[in-house]
């Protein structure tokens, strides 16, 4: 089975939670604690989105953000780590609401950014696009569905005020 990231976007008292028992982020990891339409699953995008992010940025506050987006800020219980299914080089991570809500406000000139880098026919964005996603068929519409995916999940949980929690399944 194939590693891939997931998101899942929860109220900051469930983070609570999952911090307070290594159970408890089990069950979030297990997406049995938030409903399907409360989980992103990025796929194998985030390294190559963060890779264009990092050739194309120039703004270090707007890569600073997308790596943000895609790796937290905390772990949230580092026990988890010693659980059987825990994917050992890759803690789960969270944001806190407030976070969230800048990450979320902050998101559109990444995309802007790295959009525009893979859209660039003299660029090395694309070539390196698809050296880092060998088997998708159009590396750069594969990376703008992820993006628009993880915008549009920040923005959803920046509206509701809910924290966003992150791991490798």
């Amino acid at each position: 089975m194939a590693v891939t990231q997931q998101l899942a976007r929860i109220p900051e008292q469930w983070l609570e939670s999952c911090r307070a028992s290594a159970d408890e982020l089990d069950r979030l990891c297990s997406f049995e604690m938030a409903p399907r339409s409360d989980h992103l699953d990025l796929d194998w995008s985030p390294g190559p989105l963060l890779r264009i992010g990092e050739l194309a940025c120039t703004d270090p506050e707007v890569l600073a953000v997308l790596r943000r987006a895609l790796t937290g800020d905390t772990e949230v219980n580092p026990s988890y780590q010693d659980h059987p299914d825990a994917v050992w080089e890759h803690p789960v991570t969270a944001l806190e609401p407030v976070a969230v809500a800048l990450v979320a406000s902050m998101l559109p000139e990444a995309e802007s950014v790295v959009l525009g880098a893979l859209s660039s026919p003299d660029g090395e964005a694309p070539g390196m696009a698809g050296e880092l996603l060998p088997g998708v068929d159009s590396s750069r519409d594969y990376l703008e569905r992820h993006l628009t995916a993880l915008l549009g999940f920040y923005a959803g949980a920046a509206r509701r005020s809910l924290a966003v929690v992150l791991w490798w399944d």
